[in-house]
């Protein structure tokens, strides 16, 4: 199904070539000057240099051409040569409920689906989830519906770090708490016990602890990179105990993605890549990409055309060991082994870019993915407390994920029960679903590479650009469908410019859902579904719905609200929130 502004844009090409031009200037825009017109078309000031015309002269030429046409109920030229358009009600109408029919509201799938591996949620095991956590999470999350909206295979994968000196430091702060742990003896190679030695509260301390130590005691630094390197070789006792590691910290990290309705296909961590590395060690010697520099093995990856210093990418440090650039080109000959994928995109912090862009380059240099292969990093900013610093808690220190979620949730709990908005078994889903909604609307709204402030009050206000405002207008329209009580008919014309407003802005719903999904921009959406939100609520201010005492009147008005609220839907289903019955 063609767009809206399609449809139009091709009755005014058809127009300019009636007029002796060029198809090409009748492209139409939304209207800058809605007083004046709902869209617009500047394609005259162009054809004047083209035909040695004046533009108001092809503007008129191109409007007498226009005179009749039933999708617009006024076309009207003027200096220097513009053309407004108004579009005719029951051209409007007759989109909508053709859109009312169609699959995914008449938007056009993608016609060239891809492959797309999505990168998102990278947490080290055995430390809890902080809120540096969050957008990579929510973001990954909208962008992974999207794609998937359009068509598209997609595979999320979540990426932990679990292979690396973090490992190391755990094994070795446990075996001084504990160095009769069947783990530590030498002679055993099997029969471990299944019961792990810790519960994720104290793995969530001991890794801290041994963090701290490694940074002042030498000799325990010494253990904890020999508890690594043991660990990676596949020493029997370090492997299990690993493994109840990974068990005990997958377990807690699937609870609290859960908590977000944030989900992975993938559970995929470092550790899983680790067996391709050889390999593809002997694949970049054979190729003659490595470099010495200063005992290390590099590749060299800048190029004449750059503007700044790009550093060779570092794939094997001076002591033998490997870094995450080596584990990131594994995980990519993973990849393409497992999916073969046509885009792999990273959702990862801003900071991270140059070495993206480094390994993206490697990759590219040693083939380890196919030419046509597309490498995207999309780095977000930092979510920052009211002082515009990195978020933190009231006592100084890096909030974990779970506390945030949980104080939200309170927050908007508190107000729930205050404005009895709900009450009884009601309340504890209720609050659950606007929370998600003020949190990832909060931070979807922004743009994904700009920092932004967390502020709780904003966020979780019934009023503004907000989730709950969202929310509220979907539960709004619920209820009044649901007193209607009746079967919902057929859109009729608009009779008013609040209700014509509204259709406007739903016939808009392909529009920002492609440029959503061609920029990976949630915020796109946001934008979208706060502007659709507005003229549902100003339609419902301004209009007699369940009192219109005209049956076909009022049986047009819920059609059209009906199909508001189902987009409203959809569009915060790809944001990754949902709204509740009651509100």
């Amino acid at each position: 199904m063609q767009k809206l502004i399609d449809l139009i844009s091709a009755e005014v090409s058809s127009a300019f070539e009636a007029a002796g031009y060029d198809a090409q200037y009748g492209k139409v825009t939304v209207s800058n000057r809605p007083d004046l017109g709902e869209y617009q078309c500047n394609g005259a000031m162009p054809a004047a240099k083209a035909y040695r015309k004046a533009p108001f002269m092809i503007a008129n030429d191109v409007a007498a051409k226009l005179s009749g046409n039933p999708a617009f109920a006024s076309v009207e030229a003027v200096n220097p040569g513009f053309l407004n358009l108004r579009m005719a009600p029951e051209f409007v109408s007759d989109y909508l409920n053709r859109m009312a029919e169609a699959e995914r509201f008449g938007l056009e799938a993608d016609p060239n689906p891809r492959t797309i591996v999505i990168d998102y949620g990278g947490p080290n095991v055995a430390k809890p989830l902080h809120v540096g956590h969050l957008r990579s999470a929510i973001i990954g999350e909208s962008i992974k519906r999207i794609y998937r909206y359009f068509g598209n295979i997609v595979v999320g994968d979540i990426h932990m770090g679990d292979w690396g000196l973090q490992m190391g430091l755990i094994i070795a702060e446990l075996r001084e708490r504990k160095p009769d742990l069947p783990w530590f003896d030498e002679q055993k190679t099997e029969g471990f016990p299944e019961e792990a030695p810790f519960t994720i509260s104290e793995l969530e301390e001991i890794y801290p602890t041994a963090s701290a130590k490694s940074k002042v005691d030498e000799e325990f630094a010494k253990k904890a990179h020999e508890a690594t390197y043991q660990l990676q070789h596949g020493q029997p006792g370090h492997l299990a105990l690993w493994k109840h590691i990974m068990a005990v910290s997958v377990a807690d990290l699937r609870k609290n993605y859960d908590n977000l309705d944030v989900s992975f296909d993938a559970w995929y961590g470092e550790s899983d890549s680790d067996a391709y590395i050889p390999a593809m060690l002997e694949d970049l010697k054979a190729k003659q990409l490595l470099t010495e520099s200063n005992g290390a093995l590099v590749i060299e990856v800048a190029e004449e055309t750059d503007k700044k210093e790009i550093p060779p990418c570092i794939i094997v440090k001076s002591d033998g060991a490997t870094l995450y650039a080596t584990t990131d080109l594994a995980t990519m000959v993973q990849r393409e082994e497992l999916w073969k994928p046509d885009k792999i995109l990273y959702i990862v912090d801003k900071r991270q870019s140059l070495h993206f862009e480094q390994v993206f380059r490697a990759a590219r240099k040693a083939g380890i993915v196919r030419p046509e292969t597309e490498l995207q990093h999309i780095g977000f900013g930092t979510m920052n407390g009211k002082d515009g610093k990195p978020f933190k808690t009231r006592e100084g220190g890096v909030m974990r994920l779970e506390r945030l979620i949980r104080e939200i949730t309170e927050f908007v709990t508190e107000k729930v029960k205050e404005n009895q908005i709900v009450s009884g078994d009601a309340v504890e889903e209720t609050s659950r679903l606007i929370a998600m909604a003020a949190l990832k609307y909060g931070d979807l709204s922004n743009l994904a590479t700009k920092d932004y402030i967390f502020d709780m009050d904003r966020f979780a206000a019934f009023e503004g650009n907000t989730g709950p405002y969202i929310l509220y207008t979907i539960v709004r329209v619920k209820s009044i469908l649901s007193r209607y009580g009746k079967e919902i008919g057929a859109i009729r014309p608009a009779q008013s410019a609040p209700e014509k407003d509204l259709m406007l802005a739903i016939s808009r719903f392909a529009d920002n859902l492609q440029l959503a999904y061609r920029d990976s921009a949630p915020n796109v959406i946001c934008a979208y579904i706060y502007e659709l939100a507005g003229a549902v609520n100003k339609f419902y201010h301004e209009t007699r719905i369940l009192s219109e005492e005209d049956e076909e009147k009022k049986s047009g008005y819920i059609a059209l609200i009906a199909l508001a609220k189902r987009v409203l839907e959809a569009c915060i289903g790809l944001l990754g929130f949902a709204a509740p019955e009651k509100m």
